[in-house]
């Protein structure tokens, strides 16, 4: 059974400085994608499709396209402001395309099969992909609309060098998804307590073993039909905004409500690390030095 890993990779990392998924972390000139895309690859996965921007396709290309080739099979898809549904009408002076719902959707042409989806600039664990391939070989995914996502406890998400975006979850008894509220302005203070800060300056504490999503979902292919509805309404709620984001938890969130999908939740125990600011990279390179140290990976990945 084929399975495929979608990896967004298209931000620009303005917080980072640059282009951090192309930023090496490992003794062989590995990034964190590297680590992903091995760990995939070990648990099953056989296809990756990066989601890329037009303006760095080439120094992409050169770094990852090449190198995978003869290993899996591979796809670049590019997450443009001007690639929306027909007819839908936005403002031409937006300079950023509109969020992760949108980064999954432009690579619709490409998947028929069941998927996954992480971020190109975290870490997720071996033991994450594991969980995931065996929830997306199941005959779970039979459903179209049945789908999963690895939740992380939120003080195994935290930067030291300033705050982060999660998705705060909320599930039932039997562990299935019921909401998830998306918070953008996510740090520890002093005294070691977690909030949330908002724009009119409030804050609230948050529990720092609640479960958040790292946006490390398991889909069918049928969501995507879901995420341009949504997304058609957004442009027309939202399409003259300049910096409003369409964010594929908020997707979620939708169809849970009105009973359309069921979203297990598989919870990933292991800490998350990842690199959203520039001072995050010492730290992750000190992580993955660890990992090879304890046998976890050699120390080149692509001998």
């Amino acid at each position: 059974m084929k399975t495929t890993l979608l990896i967004m990779a298209a931000g620009l990392g303005s917080r980072y400085g640059g282009l951090k998924q192309l930023d090496t972390m490992g003794p062989g000139g590995e990034t964190i994608m590297d680590y992903s895309i091995y760990d995939a690859l070990q648990s099953g996965f056989n296809k990756i499709v990066f989601v890329i921007r037009k303006s760095f396709e080439d120094e992409f290309s050169a770094v990852f396209a090449e190198k995978f080739r003869n290993k899996v099979e591979v796809e670049l898809v590019c997450q443009e402001i001007d690639e929306v549904p027909a007819g839908a009408i936005y403002n031409e002076a937006r300079e950023k395309p509109w969020g992760t719902g949108h980064a999954i959707w432009v690579a619709r042409n490409c998947i028929q099969e069941p998927f996954a989806v992480i971020n190109a600039d975290d870490f997720y664990s071996k033991e994450a992909f594991e969980t995931m391939e065996d929830f997306l070989k199941s005959k779970k995914t039979a459903e179209k609309d049945y789908y999963s996502m690895c939740a992380y406890k939120l003080q195994n998400t935290l930067s030291e060098n300033g705050s982060v975006s999660r998705g705060l979850c909320k599930t039932d008894t039997e562990n299935f998804l019921e909401t998830v509220t998306e918070h953008t302005n996510i740090q520890r203070n002093t005294d070691g307590i977690i909030y949330s800060s908002f724009a009119d300056g409030s804050k609230i504490e948050l529990n720092p073993n609640s479960n958040v999503s790292m946006n490390f979902w398991g889909f069918t292919p049928g969501i995507f039909r879901h995420i341009e509805q949504q997304f058609v309404l957004f442009l027309k709620n939202h399409g003259q905004e300049l910096k409003s984001e369409f964010y594929i938890p908020s997707v979620i969130d939708e169809l849970i409500l009105n009973g359309i999908a069921t979203t297990e939740v598989l919870e990933c125990n292991t800490k998350w690390f990842g690199v959203t600011y520039a001072e995050d990279k010492l730290e992750a390179s000190k992580n993955i030095q660890q990992l090879i140290e304890n046998k976890v990976y050699p120390s080149k990945l692509w001998k």
